[in-house]
C-alpha cells in the first residue's frame, strides 16, 4: 500500500463534518490519558497489534495525538450527581505522529458503524490538530483506501512509496 500526501492548508471544514455525527449522539474527542488501557485492549481486539501500539504511544505524547469517535449514553434522570457520567461506547480510534512526525495513521472504526461519516470525522479531527501544531502537509501512512482518502481530504498518492518507513517486525 502507498502513502499518501495531504495538503493541510487545503483541508474541507471540519464543523459540518462533526455536526452531521451529533444527532445520532456521536461524538469525536481527543482521547484522555486515563483511557490508555481499555483504547488499546479495544484495538487489539479488533485491528492489528501494532494498532495498538500506535494508540499506546499517541496516548503517551503531549499533547495527545489520538482522536475516538464515541456513542454517548443518555444521563440517568433519577441521579443528582453531577460526577455520575453516562458511560461512552467507543465506535472508532484515529492518531497520528505515531510511526513519525507528520504522519498520519492508524485509523479504525467498528465495522457496524462504518460509512456513516465517523472514519471522515476522524481523519479530518487528527489533520487540523496537525495543522494546529504546524504541519503544512500530512503524510497518511500505507494508506488502505487511497478512494477513501483521495475523496475525504484530496490525498495524493506518493510514487515509490512502498514500503515507505515501514519494516518487517524485530524479533529477539
Amino acid at each position: 500500500m502507498p502513502d499518501m500526501l495531504v495538503r493541510l492548508y487545503a483541508l474541507p471544514e471540519l464543523a459540518p463534518v462533526l455536526a452531521a455525527l451529533t444527532p445520532h449522539g456521536l461524538e469525536i474527542r481527543r482521547a484522555h490519558q486515563s483511557e490508555k488501557h481499555i483504547l488499546a485492549d479495544w484495538v487489539r481486539c479488533r485491528f492489528k497489534e501494532s494498532w495498538a501500539v500506535g494508540c499506546e504511544t499517541a496516548l503517551d505524547r503531549r499533547p495527545v495525538s489520538c482522536y475516538i469517535a464515541v456513542a454517548k449514553s443518555l444521563p440517568d434522570p433519577s441521579t443528582n450527581d453531577p460526577y455520575e457520567l453516562p458511560p461512552e461506547r467507543l465506535l472508532g480510534f484515529a492518531c497520528y505522529d505515531v510511526a513519525s512526525k507528520g504522519m498520519f495513521g492508524p485509523m479504525g472504526v467498528r465495522e457496524d458503524y462504518r460509512r456513516r461519516g465517523i472514519g471522515t470525522a476522524l481523519l479530518l479531527s487528527c489533520l487540523y490538530a496537525m495543522k494546529d501544531d504546524g504541519y503544512a502537509y500530512a503524510v497518511i501512512g500505507w494508506a488502505g483506501s487511497i478512494d477513501f482518502y483521495t475523496g475525504a481530504v484530496g490525498a495524493t498518492v506518493i510514487a515509490e512509496s512502498e514500503p515507505g518507513i515501514f519494516r518487517g517486525p524485530l524479533i529477539g
